[in-house]
C-alpha cells in the first residue's frame, strides 16, 4: 500500500528516522560522550569533555529568574502518614473495590 501524493510530500518534510534510510544512520540523543570505553568493559570519564555551567557570583541583583518560582510551598504527599506508602496492597485493593465493585 502506497501513501497518496499529498501525504508523501508532507512526509518528506519531517525529520528522518532510522527506518527511512539505509544502514549506518544513527540519530542519537544529542547527549554526546563524556569519556571513552576501555578494552576491559569499563568507562573512563574525561573531565575535559564534561559540561560545566558557570553560575554568577552575586545572584541578588541578577536579572534572569528561574523557571520555577522561589515562593512555591512543598506539596504534601498523598500517602503521608501511611507506613507502607504507595506500595500498600490494602490501599490498592480498597481502590479496586471502589472503582470496580465487589466481586
Amino acid at each position: 500500500m502506497q501513501p497518496t501524493a499529498p501525504l508523501l510530500r508532507r512526509l518528506r518534510r519531517l525529520a528522518l528516522t532510522t527506518k527511512q534510510v539505509n544502514g549506518g544512520y544513527y540519530k542519537g540523543t544529542g547527549s554526546g560522550s563524556m569519556g571513552r570505553h576501555t578494552k576491559h568493559g569499563g568507562y573512563i570519564i574525561e573531565y575535559k569533555k564534561v559540561r560545566t555551567y558557570v553560575v554568577p557570583k552575586d545572584l541578588k541583583d541578577f536579572k534572569l529568574t528561574p523557571f520555577v518560582t522561589k515562593t512555591m510551598e512543598p506539596l504534601k504527599g498523598f500517602f503521608e502518614g501511611d507506613p507502607k506508602g504507595g506500595m500498600s496492597g490494602e490501599r490498592y485493593l480498597d481502590r479496586w473495590k471502589r472503582e470496580n465493585g465487589m466481586d
